[in-house]
Order: C-alpha cells, then sequence, then structure tokens
C-alpha cells in the first residue's frame, strides 16, 4: 500500500501534529501488537500496555480536540487470526465471542475513546457492548459504530497483511457477509440499529454502494458510514500509475460517489491527501 506504514505510539505526535493542523479532525486505531505473543483469545486486545490503550491515551493528551475512535475485533490479536473465540472444532463460539468483545469495547472507553467501533461481525454483539458500556456507567458518553453490512470482500488483502491478521486456517466467510448478501446486509443494519447502536457502516465502500443507499433508506435518521478499504486504496493508485487517470480526480469521483449514494461519514486511507486537495485548488 503505497504511503501507509506502521507507526508506534511515541512517534503519534509526528504523525498526527501536521495532519492536525491540516484540517484533521478524528482518526480511527487499529493495533499492531509486537512485543507480546498472541493468545486465542485474544487477550492482547486490551492490555493496558498494549498499542490501542496506550495510543489513546497519548492523543488524549497530545490533541485534545481529536476525536478518537478504535476498531473493536480480536483477529489482530489472536494466535489464530479468527475475529472471536473458537470451539474446538474451529468453529466461532459467538456466546463467548461477544462477551469478550464487550470487554474490549469497555476497556478502550474508559481508557478514553470517544467511539468503538466492532469489526468482528459476531450475531449480538452490538447489544452486548451497548449494555457493558452502560453498565461501565458510560451511557451517552461514547459512541458506538457499528461494521454493520461488513462483506467477506477480496479488497482486504492489504490490511490483513499489514497488520498481520490473516487467519492461520479457513476464511471469515461464516460470519462476514457473502457479496451477494443484500438482503443479509439490509437486516444487519435494522438490527444493529435496534441493538442500540449509534452509526451504522458499511464495508467495503465502492463495490457496495447499493448497500449504502439501502442505509439511507432504512435508518434515514442515523449517521451512516462506509470504508474505503485497502484493496480500494491499493486499485485507485494502481490506475492512476498505469495512465488510467489521474489520482485525484479518481479519488475525489470515488468519494463523490460515496457521498451521493447516503454515506455522512467515510473512512479512507487517503485522508492525509484530500486535506491537502481540499485546500488546493485544481489546475486549469
Amino acid at each position: 500500500m503505497p504511503n501507509q506504514y506502521r507507526w508506534g505510539v511515541h512517534r503519534l505526535s509526528e504523525l498526527l501534529g501536521p495532519l492536525v493542523e491540516r484540517g484533521l479532525a478524528s482518526v480511527i486505531l487499529f493495533g499492531v501488537p509486537t512485543l507480546k505473543k498472541k493468545d486465542d483469545v485474544g487477550t492482547l486486545a486490551d492490555d493496558v500496555d498494549g498499542p490501542v490503550i496506550q495510543a489513546i491515551r497519548k492523543i488524549r493528551d497530545l490533541f485534545p480536540t481529536l476525536y478518537v475512535a478504535a476498531d473493536v475485533c480480536l483477529c489482530e490479536y489472536t494466535s489464530h487470526g479468527h475475529c472471536g473465540i473458537l470451539h474446538e472444532d474451529g468453529s466461532i463460539n459467538n456466546t463467548l465471542s461477544i462477551e469478550r468483545l464487550k470487554d474490549v469495547a469497555v476497556a478502550y472507553a474508559k481508557a478514553g475513546a470517544h467511539c468503538v467501533a466492532p469489526s468482528d461481525m459476531m450475531d449480538g454483539r452490538i447489544a452486548s457492548i451497548r449494555r457493558g458500556l452502560d453498565a461501565a456507567g458510560l451511557a451517552g458518553r461514547v459512541t458506538l459504530m457499528a461494521y454493520s453490512a461488513k462483506f467477506a470482500s477480496a479488497m482486504y488483502g492489504p490490511f490483513r497483511e499489514a497488520v498481520d491478521s490473516a487467519p492461520a486456517f479457513g476464511d471469515r466467510r461464516c460470519y462476514q457477509l457473502p457479496p451477494h448478501a443484500r438482503g443479509m446486509a439490509r437486516r444487519a443494519i435494522v438490527r444493529d440499529a435496534q441493538e442500540g447502536a449509534d452509526i451504522l457502516m458499511v464495508k467495503p465502500a465502492g463495490p457496495y454502494l447499493d448497500i449504502l443507499a439501502d442505509a439511507r433508506e432504512l435508518v434515514p435518521d442515523y449517521p451512516r458510514a462506509c470504508y474505503q478499504v485497502s484493496g480500494e486504496y491499493a486499485v485507485l493508485h494502481a490506475a492512476a500509475n498505469a495512465g488510467v487517470g489521474d489520482l485525484r480526480a479518481l479519488v475525489e469521483e470515488s468519494v463523490t460517489s460515496m457521498l451521493r449514494a447516503g454515506a455522512t461519514l467515510i473512512l479512507t486511507y487517503f485522508t492525509p491527501d484530500l486535506l491537502t486537495w481540499l485546500d488546493t485548488p485544481h489546475g486549469p
């Protein structure tokens, strides 16, 4: 992925300072543990010395006006690379998984995250996390952004390589949505809203603009996010490098299509570029 790097907690000021000066208002954190060994239940996900909790605290201290979201999943922290806890036969133990994810979300919220964003796609995890936040006295203080319609996409490869989260066996199609499953996506969006999500997300963005439009129809009064994923980022760079089009024009057109389809929030690796382009007029 061009221009994408892992950043340690000690270098957050170096990374974020110039972006905040250019107008950056929010970030979302993904942890990559490097100092401790992973286990089968993702213990490192809410380790107080781990990258996410340390980063939340550091950013809140350095940049008090910056809105901090934290991705909630276990895949970066489990030895098997799956997004939840497994039965002995390798299938997902949904009951234990949503309890574990609840604990991780609450830990991030207590550390100072403004928003927790579960991306695991376990059934019932939004209700579990909502109950956990309420029980911790965080009701009304932390936003819950649900990856509601997250598809089992071919577009995730560069991210999984970057954070070392590819499954050690099998795949994630048993809990992520099949690409053709529009009806399942629509039901998941409504379910997550009913379970207490504050924001509903569609992921990936570009190949699923129809689902984003469905979300606008189904939950018109909710903020709707979409995630322009690593594969989309890589494809646009490859297209520009191949002379298909100008990178800025390609990116701005893709982002415009997301807004037109109904997005009110966009997660994208192009954020630093967009901050520059927004202040730079197009040439003749």
